[in-house]
C-alpha cells in the first residue's frame, strides 16, 4: 500500500473479551483516509444497557457526545461495514482485533509496519514517545497523527 496516495481506514475496536469466542465488540472508532487526508470518521459504541456486563461501562466511559450509541453488536458491525466499504483496513495486530474483524473481506494490514514498530503491550507508549504525541483515549487519532509525521 502507498500510504501517501492510497485510501484506507484506520480502525480501533474495544471488545468485551480478548477472544472473539465469548466476546462482543463494544466500541469501534475508525478514520477514512485518502492521500493522508481525513475523509471521514466513525465512532460507535454500545448503549449501556446493551453491554454484556456493566463493568465495561467504566472502561469506555469517556467522550459520550463523540459516539453514536447502538442497540446491538450487529448494528455496530453493520455501521462499520457501511463506513469502510471495501477499503483496506490498517489496524493494530494485537491479540484480538484481527479475529473480531474476520467478518469483513477487506484487506487487513498491521499499521505498525508503516511506523517501523512492532506490537507489544506498551506499543502506544512507544508511539506517543517516538512522535511526541499527547496521550489520548482515541487510539485511531494517535495512529493517524503518527502516520502523518512518519510520511
Amino acid at each position: 500500500m502507498n500510504i501517501k496516495d492510497d485510501s484506507f481506514v484506520i480502525v480501533e475496536i474495544i471488545p468485551s473479551n480478548t477472544y472473539e469466542r465469548g466476546g462482543v465488540i463494544v466500541q469501534i472508532s475508525a478514520l477514512k483516509i485518502k492521500g493522508l487526508k481525513l475523509e471521514g470518521r466513525l465512532d460507535v459504541r454500545l448503549k449501556d444497557e446493551a453491554l454484556p456486563f456493566q463493568e465495561m461501562k467504566a472502561f469506555i466511559d469517556y467522550d459520550h457526545d463523540a459516539f453514536k450509541l447502538m442497540d446491538s453488536e450487529e448494528k455496530l458491525k453493520e455501521a462499520f461495514k457501511t463506513f469502510c466499504q471495501k477499503e483496506p483496513l490498517l489496524l493494530l495486530d494485537d491479540v484480538y482485533t484481527p479475529a473480531f474483524l474476520n467478518y469483513l473481506d477487506n484487506q487487513k494490514e498491521n499499521i505498525l509496519k508503516y511506523l517501523n514498530l512492532t506490537y507489544h503491550k506498551n506499543v502506544l507508549d512507544d508511539i506517543t514517545s517516538k512522535y511526541h504525541l499527547a496521550p489520548s483515549n482515541h487510539i485511531v487519532d494517535l495512529l493517524y497523527e503518527a502516520l502523518m509525521m512518519e510520511y
